[in-house]
This record gives C-alpha cells, sequence and structure tokens, in this order.
C-alpha cells in the first residue's frame, strides 16, 4: 500500500477520529482524574486517591440509589419485551402489507412528542385528580384516589409508554428478515405453531430482542427527566443523586465518581449482552 494511498484512507477517518477524541476521550479522561480529587473547603484539590468511591459503597443511601436504577431499568425491560413482541408480530404477519407502514408509524408517534411533555402529561394522567383515579373511582373499584404519580410506578408506566415502541421497531425489523420457509420447514417436521415459535421463531430473533432490551435498559438506568419527574423525590435513583451533587454541592468529583460507577455497569450490561449484540452485527 503507497503512502498517498494510506493518506488518503486516513483522510476520510481523521474527522470521526478527532470528533471521537475531542468530545469523548478527552471528557471521559478528565472526568476519570476529577473522580480521584476532592472538593475542600469549598475548592476541588488533587488528592488522587479512591475515597470517593469508597464512600460511595460505604453510604447505604448511595447504594440503594444505584439499586432503584438497576430495579427499575430490568423491571421496564421486562415488561417492554413482553409488551412489544406480541406487537411487533401482530405487525409484521397479521396487519397486510400494505399497512404496515401505516402501523409502524403509529407506533413511533411517542418519539415526535418532547420527552419533558410526555412526562409531565403522564404525571396529568396519574394524579389524584387524573383520567385514572377519576375512570376507577366512576366504576366504583376504588373507594379514595390512589396515588400513583410521584412513585416508582408511575416512573415505570412513563418508561414502558416510551421504550415498547423502541423495541417494537427493533423486534419487528428481525421478523421481517426471517425467511417463511423456517416455519413451513418446521410444519412440514411436524412442529405445531408455539413449538415452531419456541425453537425457531424466538431464538432468531433474539439478537433483534436484546439490542432492543440493552438500548431500554441503558437508557433507563442513565436518565434523569422522567424520574425527577414522575418519581419525584421520594426514591431516587443514581442519576438524581448525581445532579444533586453538582447542583447543591458543587461536589464535582463526587459525580464524577458516581458517574464512572454507573458507565461500569452500562459496560457490565454490555458485556453480559455481547454475544447477542456481535450475532445482530453479523
Amino acid at each position: 500500500m503507497s503512502a498517498q494511498s494510506s493518506w488518503k484512507r486516513w483522510r476520510l477517518v481523521l474527522p470521526a477520529l478527532l470528533w471521537t477524541v475531542a468530545f469523548f476521550i478527552v471528557p471521559l479522561g478528565f472526568m476519570v482524574v476529577m473522580s480521584l480529587w476532592h472538593r475542600i473547603g469549598g475548592k476541588i484539590v488533587a488528592t488522587w486517591n479512591f475515597e470517593n468511591y469508597i464512600e460511595f459503597f460505604t453510604k447505604p443511601h448511595l447504594v440503594k440509589a444505584l439499586l432503584n436504577s438497576l430495579e427499575i431499568g430490568l423491571t421496564v425491560t421486562v415488561i417492554s419485551i413482553f409488551l412489544a413482541y406480541p406487537l411487533a408480530w401482530i405487525i409484521a404477519y397479521r396487519v397486510p402489507e400494505r399497512w404496515q407502514r401505516t402501523a409502524l408509524l403509529l407506533a413511533i408517534l411517542p418519539f415526535w412528542t418532547s420527552y419533558v411533555v410526555r412526562s409531565y402529561a403522564w404525571l396529568l394522567v396519574l394524579a389524584k385528580q387524573g383520567i385514572v383515579n377519576s375512570f376507577l373511582l366512576d366504576i366504583g373499584i376504588i373507594a379514595e384516589p390512589l396515588a400513583i404519580a410521584s412513585s416508582r410506578y408511575a416512573t415505570i408506566i412513563g418508561f414502558v409508554h416510551f421504550f415498547v415502541m423502541l423495541l417494537t421497531l427493533t423486534i419487528y425489523a428481525n421478523l421481517r428478515q426471517l425467511s417463511p420457509n423456517y416455519a413451513r420447514a418446521a410444519a412440514d417436521l411436524g412442529a405445531g405453531p408455539l413449538r415452531t415459535f419456541w425453537h425457531i421463531i424466538l431464538p432468531l430473533t433474539l439478537p433483534g430482542v436484546m439490542v432492543g432490551g440493552f438500548l431500554t435498559f441503558v437508557l433507563c438506568v442513565g436518565d434523569y427527566i422522567t424520574p425527577k419527574i414522575l418519581g419525584g423525590s421520594n426514591e431516587l435513583v443514581l442519576p438524581q443523586v448525581i445532579m444533586l451533587q453538582i447542583g447543591r454541592r458543587a461536589d464535582f468529583p463526587n459525580a464524577a465518581a458516581m458517574s464512572i460507577i454507573l458507565m461500569l455497569v452500562v459496560t457490565a450490561a454490555y458485556v453480559l449482552c455481547a454475544r447477542w449484540l456481535k450475532m445482530e452485527r453479523s
């Protein structure tokens, strides 16, 4: 390979490489360095130790915030998968092909609404004087309004409303890529619909499920807006704690350490899903 040809290739890659270095690697490196410092007497001091990390795991309320984030993320991911798979199946195999684009358009409508507006809309729906409580009171199921808003349940509902659509798109794409010959071959060999789904359709579409599930989990764990609006301050998640460290205490080293811990959690989730994510890329 000539030097001129090599330079042409590098010239194509260089803008993306510089962008990655400037806006990802450098900020990440600075955050790692900052997490080893401390805020002492209103000033940030370069102490170069791991006390911020040790402090995090020795304070129960901080560990609880991390567990809250994980529990909400896992719950939303599981519920969203169970709701999205049947919806994607219906669109892919039960909706006539000429109407599938319209069905997908309706499925992605939540993406057209502002994230903040959508969260506040759910807050109004789930409030004590909201539509849900009014309906349950009118039909006599409950005697007094339920405290749904400003709770973990409200946060989960808001997340699921958004991420079901994301998972529907990833699963639908996998279902449409499957050849109908798989199901025909299974039927010829005597497999019923349930057995065909469990042994053939589900394993072949699992990469799409895992990609959507991984994205759902990562976005849930790192989200600040929805838990803040719908969950209130009764049960903090880790992004809320990080924002409190920045907004109220200006403790940037502590916030940086918590952010690194959150990134390590996301990395662990990626490692667990790496097998299926590689299958999807291939």
